[in-house]
């Protein structure tokens, strides 16, 4: 058995889950991810692959807990004009959400904690929120991660104290996100096609311009960043960075 999978809602049986709900386990994670672009060098599928990862690093973290099935695709308009990206509109997105909890609620979870590893998802998931607690019985209670901005200072510090350059991080296929594949998939990582994107963080204009016109405005090549000097040690650390950040996030009060 793979580590973790004894954690994984999908590989269970029915009566499995039922025993684990009795049991008193009614915590359950859902992890999100996309399917977009990360520049020349890394697949479609990073966010997902880097999601599925984090969630049983975040199940265990809690405690007590079981891991939905991720949610592959996500928000992603702002990639489309790079081929191979599919994106959700918010309001299916949130429907899917809202599906996932409310099957879930009604089997005895009370408390479902959502988080994603692409960071185009924190808008429409901290919209949503309100509307999917009012969607589920009172004794269930739906929290998310939506700090986009604690998960970059979080990256930066994990690739300085990793012995990487953090002006490298820039929260799109960049030294943070290529190490994390290295670590993860290695075999899916274009090594010979590293190049440098934009760098430095984007201003409120550059941003309003990314959301309005696409990531293509702001980056040719589809990189925030610069993936120069990653490594699997770098992204083993930001992994653990990410989860410990996640963790105390979804444990702790209401982080979104």
């Amino acid at each position: 058995m793979i580590d973790g999978d004894h954690l994984r809602l999908e590989f269970m049986t029915s009566a499995e889950v039922a025993l684990a709900i009795a049991s008193g386990i009614r915590t359950i994670v859902i992890p999100c991810g996309a399917v977009e672009q990360h520049g020349p060098h890394l697949p479609l599928s990073v966010d997902a692959d880097h999601a599925e990862h984090l969630g049983v690093l975040v199940a265990k973290g809690v405690g007590g807990a079981l891991l939905a099935p991720t949610i592959r695709v996500g928000c992603s308009s702002h990639h489309l004009a790079f081929p191979g990206t599919i994106s959700l509109r918010d309001d299916t997105f949130e429907m899917i959400c809202r599906d996932y909890c409310t099957s879930l609620a009604r089997h005895g979870f009370e408390r479902i904690l959502i988080f994603s590893a692409h960071v185009g998802n924190f808008p429409p998931l901290a919209a949503m929120l309100p509307r999917l607690r009012s969607a589920m019985p009172a004794s269930c209670h739906v929290s998310a991660f939506t700090d986009a901005r604690a998960w970059l200072e979080t990256w930066r510090d994990a690739v300085a104290e990793a012995g990487g350059e953090p002006v490298k991080v820039g929260g799109h296929a960049d030294i943070a996100e290529t190490s994390v594949m290295l670590d993860l998939h290695p075999e899916r990582v274009r090594t010979r096609n590293y190049e440098a994107g934009r760098l430095g963080l984007l201003s409120q204009g550059d941003l309003e311009l990314m959301w309005r016109d696409g990531l293509s405005a702001v980056s040719a090549n589809g990189i925030l960043g610069d993936p120069d000097g990653s490594s699997a040690a770098i992204g083993r650390h930001c992994i653990e960075r990410i989860a410990a950040l996640l963790v105390a996030g979804l444990s702790h009060g209401d982080p979104a």
